[in-house]
This record gives structure tokens, C-alpha cells and sequence, in this order.
């Protein structure tokens, strides 16, 4: 019980303890037992509810932060729940990274008759990523998007200046949530904030990314586009983006050229 109870590193063994045969090896390899089955191992384990091959992740906060977690969690409740009010914009923001084109070394075949899959080619070249910045109306479901070769905080003020621009100037405020990442939080944000008093950001709590409710959108991207993606080179992919959203719905995906990357509405 004291060898399944011991983590590995503190007694400096080279292999985690996560399995009844590799305990028993260990115990006839110390010389504990001359000779031992991981079936009687087992049963010793049973008789104590203990499973030490089972590992669940936890996360330490470095300060306590259950009073934090609440009032930042009411807030963007708030925010979420409210009724619409015409003269304010709620809109969640975040980014994609790494979204590369991978085209395949050879074509991919389609799905034949007989339970013949569809066939993509395992191996793909590299040609760059992107990185997608969008916005999420949570009242709306428009998409403010615009893609970028880099992530930094003059990539991220390009996405609030599209933001800045859409709605008329009749809204008096715009609701900006997003995470703790360095570039919604750093010097050259604050100084474009404080110049646009129409923009007020809400932060999620740490490491809650999934109240950002932007995160709904890029799952539904992922899955629907981007889940075995296979294009020539990046404006391929930029294209590919842009033919998830059919002309006449509801919902549009319109990006214009531009030197260092595409930007526009969804």
C-alpha cells in the first residue's frame, strides 16, 4: 500500500506505478515479495479503493478567488440574459490560431457506394497559418471577422476598429467580453479603449474561456470547415472560410483583401 500510495519521481523511479503488473514487477524487482501476481495485487488494491493508474486533473489557484469567480460570472450572466436595448451591443471576442491550409500530397478521393469512405491523404504541406480574430453578437449572431498572419495586440485593435465601425452612432455602448490573454489587456489596448468611451470589456474569470460565448462560433467553424482542411495555400483557405456561409442567408461571410490579411462580416 505505501509503494501504490508513492508518487514516482519522489523515490526516483523511471516509470509510473499505473498499472497492478507493474507493481507487482516492482515489488519482486525491491526484493519486497520473491513472487507476486498482479491478480493478487488487484485484490489488495479492491479491499482498500485504491486506484493509483487513475489520475484527475485540478487546477491550484494561486489566491482564493470563489468571491472573484461570482461577481465576474454574475456579470457576464447579466449580459448574456438581458433584453436587447437598441442604443447597446454586446459582443464576445477571442481568436483562432494556427488555422494552416495543409494541402494534401495527393487528391482526395470522395465516398463511393459499398461503405467506401471518403479518402484524405495523410501527409500535407505547409504553407503559413492564420489567425482568426472574430467577434460574436450575442443578441444577433453576427460575426465581425478578420484574419491575420500574427497575434498581437495592433492585430486585436484592428478587430475593435471593425467593431467600432458597424454599429451606427446611435449605440452608446458596446460590450466587449473577453479572456485574460496578454493582448485584450495590454498597453497599446488600454490606450485605443480610453480614446473610444463607447467600448466597455468584461473579463471572464481565469481560465473559464468557455463563458466566451464567441467559442460556440469557432466550434461550429471547426467542425463544419475546417475539420479536415485541405486547400492550395492560405487565400484558398481564406475562400474556404468565406463558402461556409451561402449567399441570401441570414448569415454572411464577406472578407476584403488586404496587404497583411482579410478582414469583414459574417
Amino acid at each position: 500500500m505505501k509503494l501504490a500510495c508513492e508518487l514516482p519521481d519522489d523515490v526516483g523511479r523511471s516509470l509510473p506505478l499505473c498499472s497492478c503488473a507493474e507493481l507487482a514487477r516492482t515489488l519482486m524487482g525491491d526484493g519486497i515479495v520473491e513472487s507476486i501476481s498482479p491478480q493478487s495485487v488487484q485484490h489488495i488494491l479492491a479491499s482498500w479503493k485504491l486506484k493509483p493508474w487513475r489520475v484527475h486533473d485540478r487546477l491550484s489557484p494561486k489566491v482564493a478567488r470563489d468571491e472573484a469567480f461570482r461577481d465576474i460570472a454574475l456579470d457576464l450572466c447579466d449580459l448574456y440574459t438581458r433584453k436587447p436595448i437598441a442604443t447597446e451591443r454586446i459582443v464576445s471576442v477571442d481568436e483562432m490560431t494556427s488555422l494552416q491550409p495543409r494541402p494534401r500530397t495527393t487528391e482526395t478521393k470522395p465516398a463511393r457506394p459499398d461503405n467506401q469512405p471518403a479518402l484524405l491523404e495523410h501527409e500535407y504541406g505547409h504553407k503559413g497559418a492564420w489567425s482568426l480574430f472574430a467577434a460574436f453578437d450575442n443578441q444577433t449572431g453576427k460575426v465581425i471577422g478578420t484574419t491575420r498572419r500574427r497575434k498581437r495586440q495592433i492585430e486585436f485593435i484592428a478587430l475593435l476598429e471593425l467593431i467600432d465601425a458597424d454599429p451606427p452612432k446611435t449605440v452608446s455602448a458596446i460590450h466587449g467580453v473577453a479572456d485574460n490573454v496578454s493582448i485584450h489587456k495590454g498597453k497599446l489596448t488600454r490606450k485605443w479603449l480610453a480614446t473610444h468611451p463607447r467600448f466597455q470589456m468584461h473579463y471572464t474569470p481565469v481560465h473559464c474561456s468557455w463563458m466566451n460565448e464567441v467559442e460556440q462560433w469557432f466550434s461550429i467553424l471547426r467542425r463544419k470547415r475546417l475539420s479536415a482542411p485541405n486547400f492550395a495555400d492560405l487565400d484558398a483557405l481564406g475562400e474556404g472560410i468565406r463558402a461556409t456561409w451561402e449567399p441570401g442567408k441570414r448569415r454572411r461571410f464577406q472578407f476584403a483583401s488586404k496587404e497583411r490579411g482579410c478582414g469583414g462580416l459574417v
